[in-house]
């Protein structure tokens, strides 16, 4: 049985291995590294290198001190590797975030599928991986032209450690405009473009795909023959604990550089191209209305040397606010994602000069951002929330409190490592989550400032000011 599960579990802004038992549905080890972006290849592209490297030492660290009988993969999303012949890297690996195939993007929107068939927004950069193809056979022909397999993110290293070629169906339905969700193929655009010859078959997440080869055991100091499963795309494996326990409705929210919030069992609702709402393909191929913004990008840029917050801070923030207009951020931080892609994010209100006090500010547009995309994609019942803002007390409680819904938070460090060892191994228990609860008078000063939010956020939508940093009192 495989009970100890290493996760490789590559974000975009971290590479993590993660031990994880199934029993208890818990991280017993994370080791974490800095993700790397090689600015001297063709183009700004993932240094693969470096994740080898890391991988390397974390699996030796990690199976000298623990037991390991399984191993699985999840990433994120937006992001595939071109093999040649010889299974080698034809074209470095893209990052997402590089600008360069909005050249062709006037070429590439006559080619693309349409958004009611795919559920894949048309998005800036590289997230679409059809348009990263597209920019990538124009601008390089001869080395795309040596390329024989495109492999889905967490497949690739799923080859590296097994020799073996598959995809995985949760990466391909993730706003590639390579899939069609609802008919479980590849869309138009593949056949178009001659790229069918370049997909490998597909598996679910959580299939046995082969064992560790014995190049890799000997190179990352594993076991011989060790399992290893069909990879993930992150958000989706923050959903699965939640497949295997609930049958009705619910939301759950991945909080990672991306927050991505997904709804079980909502209320139909014609999804928006243009707030960044999509259909994912959960773990076992189902379609899952989802909408998102690049929250952990803006937690990130705004919290910059911002020390932590004390339990009470929130208290002390409406305290300072009986005063003066109550501090708060209109969207958007990182333009051209989420539901807010053209306004320009802007401060309101006054503040005392509190960095503190400006860091609940930013935790409760978070949660409000995060409540319009529930919106948007008829979420219903309660709501789960995994990764790093799960943790932050202010996020959770302006959530509930805007979105009038219970609230729970997971326990686990790593909600993507825990879901994907889940789904090798049919649990003895369900990942831990608690129930938030708020006092009255908190949860009525948290509601009054969300009313407040929106009401200026229908100006803010009207008037698209410029950016300005908060006046201090």
């Amino acid at each position: 049985m495989n009970r100890y599960v290493a996760v490789i579990d590559l974000g975009k802004s971290n590479s993590k291995l993660a031990l994880v038992d199934t029993h208890s549905a818990q991280e017993l080890h994370v080791t974490t590294q800095p993700a790397k972006t090689d600015e001297s290849s063709l183009y700004p592209a993932i240094d693969h290198l470096v994740i080898e490297r890391f991988l390397a030492d974390a699996f030796r660290q990690l199976c000298n001190n623990f037991q390991v009988d399984a191993i699985t993969v999840t990433t994120h999303g937006a992001t595939a590797a071109l093999l040649d012949e010889n299974g080698q890297l034809a074209l470095p690996v893209l990052d997402y975030e590089c600008a360069s195939p909005d050249e062709l993007n006037d070429d590439y929107q006559k080619l693309r599928p349409v958004f009611s068939d795919t559920g894949s927004p048309r998005l800036p950069g590289g997230l679409n991986i059809g348009a990263q193809l597209y920019w990538q056979q124009t601008r390089f022909p001869d080395e795309f032209a040596k390329a024989q397999t495109l492999l889905t993110w967490p497949m690739y290293w799923v080859y590296r450690l097994t020799g073996h070629k598959y995809n995985d169906v949760t990466s391909l339905g993730c706003h590639t405009d390579l899939y069609l969700p609802h008919q479980q193929c590849y869309s138009e655009l593949v056949h178009h473009m001659h790229w069918t010859n370049l997909m490998p078959p597909t598996k679910h997440s959580g299939e046995l795909v082969g064992r560790v080869s014995k190049t890799t055991a000997d190179r990352f100091g594993l076991p011989a023959q060790l399992p290893v499963y069909t990879g993930i795309h992150d958000s989706n494996a923050s959903l699965a604990p939640y497949l295997l326990k609930h049958k009705g409705s619910f939301t759950v929210i991945s909080t990672g550089t991306w927050f991505i919030s997904m709804a079980m069992g909502g209320d139909q609702m014609t999804l928006e191209e243009s707030k960044d709402t999509l259909i994912n393909v959960n773990a076992i191929g189902d379609t899952v209305p989802s909408a998102r913004f690049m929250g952990g990008r803006e937690y990130q840029i705004l919290m910059e040397g911002v020390d932590a917050r004390k339990p009470d801070d929130l208290q002390r923030f409406f305290d300072t606010s009986d005063s003066a207009p109550p501090l708060q951020l209109m969207p958007s931080v990182v333009a051209n994602t989420g539901p807010f892609p053209d306004l320009q994010h802007r401060w309101l209100g006054k503040t005392c000069g509190n960095e503190k006090l400006q860091g609940c500010a930013v935790a409760m547009y978070l949660a409000l951002m995060t409540e319009q995309c529930m919106k948007l994609i008829g979420s219903r019942g309660p709501t789960y929330i995994e990764g790093p803002l799960a943790h932050d007390k202010v996020f959770t409680a302006m959530l509930m409190a805007a979105s009038g819904r219970t609230v729970h938070i997971s326990e686990s460090t790593t909600g993507t490592s825990v879901g994907a060892a889940m789904l090798i191994n049919a649990p003895r228990t369900h990942a831990a989550s608690a129930a938030i609860e708020l006092d009255q008078a908190t949860e009525l000063a948290l509601k009054q400032y969300a009313l407040q939010w929106q009401a200026n956020l229908r100006d803010h939508v009207e008037i698209q000011p410029e950016s300005i940093w908060p006046d201090t009192v």
